[in-house]
């Protein structure tokens, strides 16, 4: 199935014409034609049965013929990530989360951090591309990048609040902490890891230590890591 988006769609929309830019991709790249089917996804869990019916490149208008939800997760996956001195490395963490089904990501700064600004239109592209090319239904949310120690403070406390760090500390494994269809937010840090202060501080403010395996891993690799654990886990 390939999979279009809009977010303007819902339950009452009866038809609607795409963008300039995804009509004349439909029509001149895809070559759909006038009765052809599409299916779209309003990023909220629908999904819609349209059928073309004005194939213009300029604006390409379709019906709906009929819609399905799909439920939302009985969890809330948000990984807190730093981002890579390579951007693609991030990009790279952003398209598997979001083909794995992570719920929200918030790109944080920390004390160690080589890269401090982010292209957020761009990370949500990317982001949008994973969602059609997996058939996801449900768009992650992206928030614009905080500083670590703003995070800690404004976030709201629910369920599990977990950090990934690599220091000689007692830390239990992630399997180990993982209770089922529970919220789970969880710190990543940069390539040079947490300072210590900044583990201090999350341990201050009721975040759990944890470890991601025996290996070293870079920040893009644990992130991903973390997200397949959590939603593997809450498959089971």
């Amino acid at each position: 199935m390939q999979l279009f988006y809009n977010p303007t769609l819902n339950e009452s929309t009866f038809t609607f014409t795409f963008d300039k830019e995804e009509s004349k991709h439909i029509v001149k790249v895809l070559r759909k034609r006038d009765g052809d089917i599409l299916h779209v996804t309003n990023g909220l869990g629908l999904l819609f049965e349209t059928k073309i019916v004005l194939a213009s490149d300029n604006k390409c208008t379709v019906d709906i013929i009929s819609y399905t939800k799909k439920e939302p997760s009985k969890f809330h996956l948000h990984l807190v990530v730093a981002p890579t001195k390579m951007n693609d490395r991030f990009e790279w963490f952003l398209e598997k989360a979001t083909e794995i089904g992570i719920q929200e990501i918030t790109p944080i700064i920390c004390d160690r951090s080589e890269r401090k600004i982010i292209n957020q239109e761009r990370f949500e592209k990317i982001i949008l591309s994973a969602l059609k090319q997996s058939n996801e239904l449900y768009l992650p949310k992206l928030n614009p990048a905080i500083s670590l120690k703003d995070f800690i403070i404004k976030s709201e406390k629910k369920g599990l609040q977990l950090i990934a760090h690599c220091e000689e500390t007692d830390k239990k494994t992630l399997k180990s902490v993982l209770k089922p269809n529970i919220n789970v937010t969880m710190l990543i840090g940069p390539e040079g890891d947490f300072s210590e202060k900044e583990i201090q501080f999350a341990l201050e403010n009721n975040y759990q230590a944890v470890s991601l395996g025996n290996t070293r891993l870079r920040t893009e690799t644990a992130a991903v890591v973390a997200c397949h654990s959590v939603v593997f886990f809450n498959e089971n």
